[in-house]
C-alpha cells in the first residue's frame, strides 16, 4: 500500500501492521498444531488487544509474564487452559488472578516461587499445575541481553538443581506437576541450541520417571528470530518438525511459545524528517521518531533497515539516523545512506516485536497511534497519548 497517501492523514510517528502477513506467520505454526502440540504466543513480544484478538481466533494460546498481560488476554476472551505464565518474579496477588482465571499451568523460576504459588492455591481451595523452568546452562549466538538460558542469568532453576527441586514440588500439597520447561533465549537463528536443550532435558525427563513423577508437557519455550539484515533463519517448518521428531519417543505434548517470529516482521514505523543536520564530521537526519517509540538500537545495538518512502535521483550521503529525544543514546540507526530531503516520510522496518511494547513517554514524549492494514482498510488499534493522559496520574 502507498505509504505517503496513507500519511496524509495519519500523525507520524505511527506503528503499521498488516494483518495479512500476521495471520502467514500464525499459519506456518499453527498447520502443526494437534493433541500432541500447543502454541502460546509470548505477548511481550507485541500486546495490542486487537492483535491478541487475532491470534487466539487463529487458534493460539498466550504465554504471559504478568497480571497484566493476564488481563489482557483474559480481556480478548482467550482460552485460560491455553496459558501459561512465566517470569521470575509473579507476586501474590498475581499467582492467585491466575489461579482464579484457571490457567493452565505456571512455569515456576525458583523454590520460593513454588512455596508461594502452593499457598495461594491453598488458600483458595485449589490446586495449582506448574512446570518447573530448568535452565540447561546453553550459549546461543544473540545479545547478551536477551540471551535467558544461561547459569548466570536470572531465569529458570539451574540444571543440577532441578531435580531436587522437583522433588520438593512433589511434597506440596497443592501443586501437581504437569511439565517440563526451558527457554534460552530471543533471536535465536538455528535449530542447534534447541538440539543441545534437549538431550539435557530428555536426560532429566528419565531421572524424573525413576522418582515417579510423570510429566504432561515439555515447553520448549520460543526466540525464534527473523531477518533484520542478512541472518541466516531456519524455516519455521524445519524447527518446529525436528523438534517434534527429536521428541517422538516421549509421547509427551510439546509447547511452543514463539513471539518474535510472529510478528516481528509485520510492522513498520513511519517516520518523519524533520531537519537535516550536516558537520565536517557527522551528518544527521533528525527524524519525529526517536527511542521513546524504538528503544531497540541503543538498547541492543539492533539493527532495523530504514527505508525512504520517497525514490529519489540525487546522491546518497551517510548519515547518523536520530530523533529529539534528550540523549546521545537516541538513534534508529548510523552510518546509514540515504537520500532524502526535510519533510521526506521513512519507514523503520521489522518492528512489530519489542517495538511499541517497549516504548515510554520519556521527555514527556506521547505514546504514537498503531494501526493495522486489514482488508485493505486502515484501522486504528490504539491512539496516540495525549499530554493530559500522560498526566492523568500525577498529583499537585
Amino acid at each position: 500500500m502507498d505509504i505517503d497517501k496513507i500519511s496524509k492523514n495519519l500523525t507520524t510517528p505511527y506503528y503499521l501492521y498488516s494483518e495479512n502477513l500476521i495471520k502467514e506467520n500464525i499459519n506456518s505454526y499453527m498447520k502443526h498444531a494437534s493433541e500432541n502440540t500447543l502454541f502460546c504466543y509470548s505477548v511481550k513480544a507485541n500486546s495490542n488487544l486487537s492483535i491478541l484478538k487475532l491470534i487466539a481466533s487463529m487458534g493460539m494460546g498466550f504465554d504471559v509474564v504478568s497480571r497484566g498481560e493476564l488481563f489482557r488476554v483474559m480481556t480478548i476472551g482467550a482460552d485460560p487452559k491455553k496459558i501459561v505464565y512465566s517470569g521470575v518474579g509473579k507476586g501474590k496477588d498475581e499467582i492467585k488472578y491466575a489461579l482464579e482465571c484457571g490457567i493452565l499451568c505456571f512455569n515456576v523460576e525458583s523454590e520460593g516461587e513454588l512455596h508461594a504459588i502452593n499457598e495461594q492455591a491453598s488458600a483458595i481451595n485449589c490446586t495449582a499445575n506448574v512446570s518447573i523452568r530448568v535452565n540447561p546452562d546453553v550459549t546461543v549466538e544473540t545479545h547478551p541481553y536477551i540471551s535467558t538460558g544461561m547459569k548466570e542469568n536470572k531465569f529458570g532453576i539451574p540444571y543440577k538443581n532441578a531435580l531436587d527441586i522437583y522433588l520438593k514440588a512433589s511434597k506440596l500439597q497443592s501443586l501437581k506437576i504437569i511439565g517440563i520447561d526451558f527457554h534460552i533465549g530471543s533471536q535465536i537463528t538455528s535449530i542447534g541450541p534447541y538440539l543441545d536443550s534437549l538431550k539435557s532435558i530428555k536426560a532429566l525427563i528419565h531421572e524424573l520417571k525413576k522418582e515417579n513423577i510423570e510429566l504432561s508437557h515439555i515447553d520448549v519455550g520460543g526466540g525464534l528470530g527473523i531477518k533484520y539484515k542478512d541472518e541466516n533463519i531456519i524455516n519455521k517448518d524445519v524447527f518446529i518438525s525436528t523438534i517434534i521428531d527429536e521428541l517422538n519417543d516421549l509421547n509427551i505434548t510439546i509447547l511452543f511459545e514463539p513471539g518474535r517470529s510472529v510478528v516481528g516482521d509485520c510492522g513498520i514505523l513511519v517516520s518523519q524528517v524533520q531537519y537535516i543536520k550536516e558537520t565536517d564530521d557527522k551528518n544527521f537526519l533528525i527524524l519525529d521518531a526517536s527511542m521513546s517509540e524504538l528503544i531497540r538500537p541503543p538498547l541492543y545495538d539492533a539493527y532495523h533497515n530504514i527505508t525512504p518512502v520517497y525514490k529519489k535521483e540525487s546522491m546518497y550521503k551517510n548519515y547518523d539516523i536520530v530523533g529529539p529525544v534528550c540523549e546521545s543514546a537516541d538513534f534508529l540507526g548510523k552510518n546509514r545512506p540515504m537520500n532524502v530531503d526535510v519533510s521526506d516520510l521513512v519507514v523503520v522496518e521489522d518492528v512489530g516485536a519489542y517495538g511499541f511494547v517497549l516504548s515510554s513517554n520519556y521527555n514527556t514524549r506521547p505514546k504514537p497511534a498503531e494501526y493495522i492494514i486489514s482488508n485493505g482498510n486502515i484501522n486504528i488499534i490504539r491512539s496516540a497519548d495525549t499530554l493530559d493522559q500522560i498526566l492523568a496520574n500525577e498529583l499537585l
